[in-house]
């Protein structure tokens, strides 16, 4: 049986605590009395994962099963998440793919023949063929691309749909092929409670035109909790224009969830909690550590882009969305939520390597506007059009790898909230320069951090440290 997560208080007898740094791990001696929250152990994933698929589409929520829905001469799109879910990719085959295959199985057992399958990828970079062949699955893969299975280009002016404005002016602008088609699924990982829902077809399939009604330090700066959709402006905003949309559109939803196994060999230490590390941990943390030490960036970088997740899968749910999405965030909140006590005036995080954010326009982000000012309003007022628009940004998004030209900015403005909170940012390890450009602090250890922040807090604080990933949600009590 799973256990829980829980928060362990640091004594005298507690060890070192392993964290992420970057492309690398720190052992740190965290202060006596520290609180550290650890997520919840794995949940058993399901063994029969094609029958659940199979149950799923013949028995969704809030809507009629699959079957019924597919006629002859219809126009059918298929969507799907692009590489940013999961983190680390999973190991194959990816659930996509073998949803995909569950559903062009039926798609093909009806007669029907216009079938277009689009990645949701939005503004980030295009899936390489590559990456979209790992994705999918060689089966899917040999039978549709690339005529029939692409990236989305939020871009190509002539093939965007404008749908029409919310009751609070917000535009609503999608792929022209999913806004025309006669039903519309979609093929969500939910990683976390932030995704999925309402955030799935609004953003996946939107452009600047859309995105930036809610991608913006307004709506950043009153949503309290990405990962709680009732308190975010966000998810408010991506609402309203589900709604809208499934006024003019017929959408199957289908979400996944996965369980927390993130790591497995020879990282699987990184699953366990450091006082039960058996010798073959210790050995292979230290074998880690070193390789990491002195390897290159490049190779370090080559290495852990190689990790591959063997998560189980803890639920699949179709049918309506708001529907599918409650069942979806009780899934998650089984296998993530855990239960802190109180605030706190120090937390301590690790930095993982995790992350698909690297290349272009957030290069010049960093040289050109951060050079000048960190603040978010600042930023978006006199910066984020000029990118947005600029033709050479807009070119290197539709023709190669590269993330469009704003993405950077929605990146600075997801912090907006929590830097608005925060007294200091204090970075351990960190290049001072790269450190002082971003605004923050940087210390040679956690002790120097630690009386850095004692100009902020105090002597006394009160300590947090979140042991994440694996993945957790701190319900603050």
């Amino acid at each position: 049986m799973s256990r829980p997560g829980f928060v362990l208080e640091v004594d005298e007898r507690t060890p070192p605590l392993l964290f992420h740094h970057g492309e690398g791990f720190r052992l740190e001696k965290l202060p006596l009395g520290s609180r550290v929250v650890y997520p919840p152990e794995s949940l058993p994933g399901i063994k029969d994962v094609d029958a659940a698929i199979e149950k799923a589409l013949d028995n969704p929520h809030g809507s009629e099963p699959l079957n019924a829905l597919l006629r002859r001469g219809m126009r059918l799109t298929i969507a799907f998440d692009d590489i940013s879910l999961p983190l680390p990719q999973m190991k194959t085959p990816d659930i996509r793919g073998r949803i995909l295959e569950h559903i062009l199985e039926r798609v093909a057992r009806a007669g029907v023949d216009d079938v277009q399958l689009l990645v949701a990828n939005s503004l980030h970079r295009r899936m390489t063929a590559d990456e979209i062949k790992r994705t999918v699955g060689e089966r899917v893969y040999r039978s549709f691309w690339p005529h029939s299975l692409r990236n989305f280009d939020a871009e190509d002016k002539d093939n965007l749909t404008w749908i029409g404005q919310t009751e609070q002016g917000e535009d609503v602008e999608i792929s022209k092929r999913a806004a025309e088609s006669d039903l519309l699924i979609y093929v969500n990982i939910n990683l976390v409670a932030m995704d999925g829902g309402h955030k799935s077809v609004p953003v996946g399939l939107a452009s600047y035109k859309s995105l930036r009604h809610h991608h913006n330090v307004h709506t950043m700066m009153h949503s309290r909790s990405y990962m709680d959709p009732p308190a975010s402006a966000l998810h408010s905003s991506a609402a309203r224009m589900g709604h809208l949309l499934a006024e003019h559109l017929k959408i199957f939803t289908v979400e996944v969830t996965l369980n927390n196994d993130t790591f497995g060999s020879p990282f699987d230490f990184l699953q366990k909690r450091e006082w039960e590390w058996s010798a073959k941990d210790q050995a292979a943390y230290l074998a880690a550590k070193t390789a990491t030490d002195r390897a290159p960036a490049h190779l370090k970088r080559t290495i852990f882009h190689k990790i591959f997740s063997p998560y189980g899968i803890t639920g699949i749910n179709a049918g309506e969305t708001e529907a599918v999405h409650a069942r979806t965030l009780a899934n998650l909140h089984r296998q993530q939520l855990v239960e802190v006590q109180g605030q706190s005036d120090i937390l301590i995080a690790g930095l993982p390597f995790v992350g698909p954010y690297n290349v272009n326009s957030i290069v010049d982000f960093f040289e050109e506007v951060l050079a000048e000012t960190t603040d978010p309003s600042v930023i978006e007022g006199k910066y984020e059009e000029a990118y947005a628009t600029d033709p050479w940004y807009i070119h290197l998004y539709r023709t190669s790898n590269a993330y469009h030209g704003v993405h950077p900015f929605y990146m600075w403005y997801w912090a907006a909230h929590a830097m608005s909170y925060l007294g200091d940012v204090i970075y351990v390890g960190g290049d001072r320069t790269t450190v002082s450009r971003l605004g923050f602090r940087s210390a040679g250890s956690l002790a120097d951090a630690m009386e850095m922040a004692s100009e902020t807090v105090g002597r006394s604080p009160r300590v947090t440290a979140m042991k994440v990933p694996p993945l957790l949600i701190a319900d603050v009590r």
